[in-house]
């Protein structure tokens, strides 16, 4: 999520437009120097093309291993991938837990796999000055279904996001033709209707349904969260941060653009960010918010929910209908779920969601294989091309989907997914390995929602008639700013981590607030944005 607000940004982001138009038109092509790269390539290979190696080619790619689905190595996926494309992936499995930080470890040891997807940006930041990831704009030339979809859906200005004071980008990022809002809250709806409350609307009024849930069962907390490791509240702090404006928890970037002075700010320091903590502290200190929601573990949250001892949870599409849902069956069967779109803050009415998401690193080693090329086109075809997100997503027409004359995919009776074939005996995920995080990264509209029910397109209609969030202006640091920055990142944050924790919990109070700020100066936070606002100026 980005900070900002529309009329802050958008003159900034027309003229980088213009700017990232030139910038695509002209990345140099790297054809040739990649003479001796192009073994098992295909000569001529463009838009739409179906990508098949000229000779059996493997690839290693580092893979989150999803405890909802882990990892088999007999999935179709990987027999169906190999038949299409002639490419088999040799995945180094990482648990999800571990997922960071054993991927900077192997990096760090130039031991990091070709491919390396899931990786959210900007933390390829880290890895640009040691030249152990390439800088992948010089190789569009190499990814036609790439270059397609970032002309078409016009995703220049977040493409320029992702680029360093050398003009060039390390990531290719996951691209969606529309925003689409995954994660918010879900709620007991036959609880609002015991207590004869509406679904709320805003955070004001998460409150007001919060005090009365507390009121009739006063041994309850009410609001019970998940996703807090290894970031403590980091999917709370995230969704919140966005209806303050800013960039927090999961989500937290170090400088927030501030639209009215058209600079930088430091997010940990903002009016806005106070506002936000002094709003969890009051949930925890009236009871309304459990303690341990920054500290336990998804299933201890779950069984909670499952138990009747919460009625509120963090909950995306999937852990709806896949593990709370299921949860609260086994054992209040007479309960019922909803999620609610994200709630209204201070900033309006805006969806926060990015059109850009997690994306892909590759090693600097990758280029000195024979074999580049075919893997640069395997990458656009698998990750960028119509046909190839389609295939990650709903697997092999004629056994996991049927397709009418109209193009409307349906799941074969026998496989299960999100909701749809609730008793079947296979699974998508699980028993497939289709609609895989690590490979399915954004698409077309029609794509996305392509498994939506009902319930989930109503969700999705009220985020979508929101104001989209404008990207912020690119503030690219050089390399001598970049080590700067690297040395005084990690202080900051984990200082606004443990801080915010304390101010939430009520074991500092918020009273001692200037001394906060007077400790991230301390720790040069006010040097961190006046490097990022001459970068900022520099880059315009």
């Amino acid at each position: 999520m980005r900070t900002g607000t529309w009329r802050g940004v958008a003159a900034a982001a027309a003229g980088l437009l213009t700017l990232g138009l030139v910038a695509c038109s002209e990345e140099p092509t790297k054809a040739e120097d990649l003479s001796g790269s192009r073994v098992g390539a295909m000569a001529q290979y463009g838009i739409g093309d179906q990508f098949k190696a000229t000779e059996p080619l493997s690839f290693t790619a580092l893979y989150n291993n999803h405890s909802f689905y882990p990892l088999k190595n007999d999935w179709m996926f990987w027999s169906e991938l190999t038949k299409r494309t002639n490419v088999k992936i040799e995945p180094v499995a990482v648990p999800l837990s571990d997922y960071e930080q054993k991927r900077s470890l192997l990096i760090g040891a130039g031991d990091a796999p070709m491919i390396i997807p899931k990786t959210y940006h900007p933390a390829e930041d880290a890895f640009v000055s040691s030249g152990a990831i390439l800088p992948v704009s010089d190789y569009l030339d190499l990814l036609p279904n790439l270059k397609d979809k970032i002309a078409k859906w016009k995703l220049e200005p977040e493409i320029n996001q992702l680029r360093q004071s050398n003009g060039k980008f390390y990531l290719l990022p996951g691209l969606h033709e529309k925003p689409t809002q995954d994660y918010s809250l879900a709620l007991r709806a036959d609880i609002l209707e015991e207590l004869n409350l509406q679904p709320p609307k805003t955070w004001d009024e998460l409150y007001t349904v919060l005090k009365a849930m507390k009121a009739r069962y006063p041994s309850s907390y009410p609001y019970s969260e998940r996703w807090s490791k290894p970031n403590p509240g980091g999917s709370l702090l995230s969704i919140l941060g966005a209806s303050y404006g800013l960039y927090a928890g999961w989500s937290y970037q170090h400088a927030h653009w501030d639209a009215a002075t058209k600079k930088f700010d430091y997010t940990g320091a903002t009016d806005q960010y106070q506002q936000m903590l002094r709003y969890l502290n009051k949930l925890v200190a009236e009871g309304l918010l459990d303690p341990e929601s920054f500290t336990q573990t998804d299933d201890a949250a779950r069984q909670k929910l499952a138990n009747g001892k919460s009625f509120v949870i963090g909950a995306n599409a999937q852990t709806l209908v896949n593990e709370n849902r299921p949860d609260l069956k086994s054992t209040l069967p007479k309960a019922r779920l909803i999620r609610i779109p994200l709630p209204v803050g201070p900033a309006g009415e805006i969806n926060p969601a990015s059109r850009s998401e997690n994306g892909i690193m590759i090693s600097t080693k990758a280029l000195q294989s024979k074999n580049f090329v075919a893997m640069m086109q395997f990458i656009d075809w698998l990750w960028y091309s119509d046909a190839g997100q389609e295939f990650a997503k709903w697997g092999v027409e004629g056994t996991t989907y049927t397709k009418d004359a109209a193009g409307k995919r349906t799941l074969a009776a026998d496989v299960g997914f999100l909701g749809n074939n609730p008793k079947a005996g296979k699974h998508l995920q699980k028993d497939f390995g289709f609609q895989n995080g690590v490979f399915v990264y954004g698409g077309s509209l029609d794509l996305v929602q392509s498994f939506f029910p009902p319930e989930e397109m109503e969700f999705q209609k009220v985020m979508n008639a929101r104001t989209p969030l404008v990207v912020a202006p690119p503030h690219p640091l050089n390399d001598e700013e970049r080590e700067q920055a690297t040395l005084w990142e990690s202080s900051l944050k984990d200082h606004v981590t443990q801080n915010s924790l304390r101010f939430i919990l009520g074991q500092r109070p918020l009273t001692e607030w200037d001394a906060y700020v007077a400790e991230l100066k301390a720790k040069k936070s006010d040097k961190y944005i006046e490097m990022v606002n001459k970068a900022y100026e520099r880059f315009q």
